[in-house]
């Protein structure tokens, strides 16, 4: 039985204040009941899996679920007055606009759940790099800002045609005066869509350039060199070089010094002395293990290089000197001759 019939079945029913506080009595009933099936049945099912997204997300529809079916019961009453103009318009659009503002506020709560940096891992299994987060909160705000607000001047009969004719053309006109901010921009997003590099990865830039990323904003990135100077790159032009990030996959680098040792040196005792080095030396990492290779045999010397890996690129040039001071030193120990250039210069008397 609905309720057109409750009504015409008891005389008293037939007020129409008495309907619409009847109707409005039913919805708080109705919205206790959705408000109890989500405290006690959603959020029961939702405290069984591991992850604590869930159950953060049944506390934020919570509220919002409770007041929307009750603004429902409104609604319903509101269309059995008989109110005069403009309250029969006023009235509805209003309860109307309460609804829209709880789940635009409802949807930033659960847009800031949503973009942590522990909930994406979670969903998404994948290491998300830390700057992207401030450029897609700020999208997404947007977003939602923006169609919250035509949702809102749509509900009170706001005609939007001028306003996206002129949005339109401002758009062109921004467009153009502002191409290379947005190249910069897009460059921005394909750097942390495709994880090229995060802060504090050490890269080499096509052009030579080698140093610790510092910041990847939304026009540019700033690297600090070994010399300690910063520089500042469009993300346009990054996003169109080549980049090799001595940081990925792996945070180890790889170190080759070369070496050569005269003729008549034993390669065997080269290798020996060289690995001993690396292996003495506490900044050289032990997995992976170090290793030589016979590279050349050159115009005066025979070539070895010694591979060694260090955990943090920092240490490169660090390593480096230290492992060429103990190898000339080693090898001066075991009587193994650096060769070096040399000039004879014979005399001919007539």
């Amino acid at each position: 039985m609905n309720l057109e019939n409750i009504f015409s079945t008891y005389p008293i029913l037939q007020n129409t204040p008495i309907q619409m506080i009847l109707i409005i009595i039913i919805y708080a009933v109705l919205a206790k009941a959705v408000d109890l099936f989500i405290s006690h049945g959603l959020s029961r099912l939702a405290s069984l899996s591991s992850m604590k997204f869930d159950d953060e997300i049944v506390a934020a529809i919570h509220s919002p679920v409770y007041w929307t079916v009750f603004c429902l019961g409104i609604l319903h009453a509101l269309q059995l007055s008989d109110l005069n103009q403009p309250w029969r318009v006023i009235l509805p659009n209003f309860t109307k606009s309460i609804i829209l503002i709880i789940w635009t506020i409802t949807s930033f709560r659960i847009l800031r759940l949503t973009l942590r940096l522990s909930t994406l891992e979670g969903l998404l299994r994948r290491k998300i790099p830390i700057n992207a987060f401030s450029i897609i909160r700020k999208l997404f705000r947007i977003s939602i800002l923006v169609t919250a607000t035509i949702w809102f001047l749509g509900l009170w009969n706001v005609n939007l045609t001028p306003f996206f004719a002129s949005a339109g053309i401002a758009g062109i006109a921004v467009a153009m005066a502002a191409k290379d901010s947005l190249a910069n921009f897009f460059g921005g997003i394909s750097i942390f869509m495709d994880s090229v590099f995060k802060e504090g990865d050490f890269i080499v830039l096509d052009s030579g350039e080698r140093g610790e990323v510092l910041d990847v904003g939304m026009r540019s990135t700033r690297i600090m060199t070994r010399d300690d100077i910063q520089i500042t790159i469009p993300n346009s032009i990054l996003a169109n070089t080549k980049i090799i990030n001595e940081s990925a996959p792996e945070p180890r680098f790889r170190i080759k010094v070369p070496v050569g040792v005269a003729y008549g040196s034993h390669p065997q005792a080269v290798e020996e002395v060289l690995l001993a080095v690396a292996n003495d030396l506490k900044l050289v990492s032990k997995t992976p293990a170090a290793r030589v290779r016979f590279r050349m045999l050159d115009a005066s010397s025979i070539n070895f290089d010694l591979l060694c890996w260090v955990e943090d690129p920092r240490q490169k040039g660090l390593v480096t000197h230290e492992l060429l001071k103990r190898i000339y030193t080693a090898l001066q120990e075991a009587e193994i001759s650096i060769p070096f250039p040399q000039l004879d210069v014979h005399f001919k008397r007539n």
